[in-house]
């Protein structure tokens, strides 16, 4: 079983400032600038390389043996979060950027700023980064408070 606060201050390189405007990683501010927007990674370089996300609150839900947990992750340019699940329902907002959220089961759906999604309990899905800036997501999830956050395939 994963750590849940673990996995969320260690994902990616560095964690994010702990606000919506907080400025970026410098390593993820060179990374936007060193390849023209379009070009994918490098062979070779691992996909999630650079993802952040950051624990923003978390609380009991109303329905025991749930909880409420919310995070700010952000996805620089040409990478994604990687084929992932949630033990129970994921209410998203993009702040900034555009991404093509992937699912197993199901064709993708193209998000940008301004846009909500949801994603149902169990899911398998992968959030790449197709813009031409480090996304920013607000996620807020109601889990299982008995299961790890995020599962990795």
């Amino acid at each position: 079983m994963i750590d849940r606060r673990a996995l969320l201050r260690t994902s990616g390189v560095a964690a994010a400032a702990g606000a919506l405007g907080a400025a970026l990683p410098a390593s993820a501010e060179a990374a936007e600038s060193s390849r023209p927007g379009g070009t994918p990674a490098p062979a070779g370089t691992d996909p999630t390389e650079g993802v952040t996300r950051t624990l923003l609150q978390e609380h009991p839900s109303p329905a025991e043996g749930w909880e409420a947990v919310q995070t700010l992750v952000q996805i620089p340019r040409h990478r994604e979060s990687g084929r992932h699940s949630h033990p129970g329902v994921e209410v998203g907002y993009i702040v900034r950027g555009d991404v093509l959220m992937e699912f197993d089961d199901r064709p993708p759906l193209r998000l940008r700023t301004g846009d909500p999604f949801f994603i149902p309990d169990g899911v398998i899905h992968n959030a790449r980064n197709v813009g031409r800036v480090t996304t920013m997501m607000l996620s807020t999830y109601v889990v299982d408070e008995t299961q790890p956050l995020v599962t990795t395939y």
